[in-house]
């Protein structure tokens, strides 16, 4: 018996993928649990098991197409087995014109009900004497439309059949070249994520800047330790410890809001999103428990969800769950910068490029490193001075690193 395996709800409110690899074809031998397809959706890319052992008998969708959740992927069964007819679509019967001048149709009921057209090309094949058991159906799902019916009496009158004019995909516009790129992938689940944080959050930036002399000097001196654990240190760990030490003093940042029961929703947990730049997009691993692992382990956490992000074989669960994100643009370069929400959360800190900067401190000139902060929190939740406290006290961990390096 044919079995119709359809793109399965995986959880997390996914509710759609894109196709990006078979990894069987038609008539391969299978067995259960085997993978069928890679099925990238929600910035990640996972393997879709078969729950039956068999043949299979008809790949439904190609490469690169967008799957909904419920539509069959594979139809597998026997070897040899014929897959089920589609039903056809019945439609009741009509009554029919007089016959024209033109010519007289035959079909019976029967083939009326088969038939796939509406009323109004019925009336035109008999006007023009067609019979549309003849006409092959070029609209949705076979269906004969008016073109159909005039080609084939232009065809039996032996007017030359026209060309069909290729579709070229345009290459140019009044101002010069242009190249178009599909939407997909990493930067398509970007692009709708963006979207909805942007429409639903109320997001206000707010800046700062830290003097992390004595951060640069300790990490310095870590490094080495690191190395020797194949661990690169960045300043990423620093940047989580110093989030979480001034979460713990303004619990309204570590939260998200529920519309429905009008309710904010604190978390006690601290998952830290760490946002990694990939080829066609961005994706944002989730530090888990953060508060509870060393400055070490969360250095080792970092590198192996930033590995797996860019090898495209991060688990969906390590994408869920964050509480708070941060994005790390200063590895590239940039003073300032109005980072979006990570929805449902409350708010996002984009730490800027460490640079050495001259700064009047207690009436003297001096040269520190300077790390500028840029804060987006959504305002239906939290109030500028909240996030003003906010940022002093992580301001003053980053300072004082030993309060955050220590344990």
């Amino acid at each position: 018996m044919v079995k119709q395996f359809k793109f399965p709800d995986i959880g997390e409110g996914i509710t759609e993928g894109e196709l990006v690899r078979w990894l069987v074809k038609e008539g391969d031998e299978i067995k259960k649990d085997q993978p069928l397809a890679e099925i990238e959706t929600d910035k990640a890319v996972v393997e879709i098991p078969s729950p039956y052992s068999g043949t299979v008998l008809k790949l439904h969708f190609k490469e690169s197409d967008i799957i909904k959740v419920g539509e069959v992927l594979v139809s597998i069964g026997e070897k040899g087995e014929a897959l089920p007819l589609e039903p056809a679509v019945e439609k009741p019967a009509e009554k029919r014109p007089a016959p024209s001048t033109v010519g007289e149709i035959t079909e019976s009921q029967e083939e009326i009900r088969e038939i796939q057209a509406t009323p109004k090309v019925r009336k035109l094949a008999l006007d023009l004497g067609v019979e549309l058991k003849t006409v092959k159906g070029s609209g949705p799902g076979g269906r004969i439309i008016e073109e159909d019916v005039k080609r084939v009496k232009e065809k039996e009158a032996g007017v030359p059949e026209k060309e069909p004019k290729p579709e070229v995909e345009a290459k140019f516009d009044i101002y010069g070249s242009i190249e178009r790129m599909p939407l997909r992938g990493v930067r398509r689940a970007t692009a709708k994520r963006m979207a909805e944080s942007v429409s639903k959050a109320a997001h206000v930036t707010h800046i700062d800047e830290a003097d992390v002399t004595d951060l640069a000097k300790i990490r310095e001196k870590m490094k080495k330790e690191a190395e020797k654990k194949g661990v690169k240190l960045t300043y990423l760990p620093f940047f989580v410890k110093a989030v979480i030490a001034a979460l713990k003093l303004h619990p309204l940042l570590n939260a998200s809001l529920d519309e429905e029961s009008e309710e904010i929703i604190i978390k006690k947990y601290y998952n830290i999103g760490i946002a990694v730049d990939v080829p066609d997009g961005l994706i944002v691993p989730v530090v888990k428990a953060a508060d509870q692992k060393s400055l070490m382990e969360i250095a080792e956490e970092i590198q192996r969800l930033a590995e797996a992000a860019k090898a495209r074989t991060v688990d969906l669960a390590d994408l869920k769950g964050g509480t708070f994100s941060i994005t790390n643009v200063g590895m590239i370069g940039g003073y300032a910068a109005t980072p979006i929400i990570n929805y449902p959360e409350v708010a996002i800190l984009a730490t800027l490029k460490i640079a050495d900067r001259v700064r009047v401190i207690e009436g003297e000139i001096k040269i520190i490193k300077s790390l500028p902060l840029c804060l987006s929190f959504d305002h239906r939740v939290i109030d500028g001075a909240e996030v003003a406290r906010f940022m002093n006290d992580l301001i003053h961990f980053l300072e004082n690193p030993a309060q955050i390096t220590s344990g």
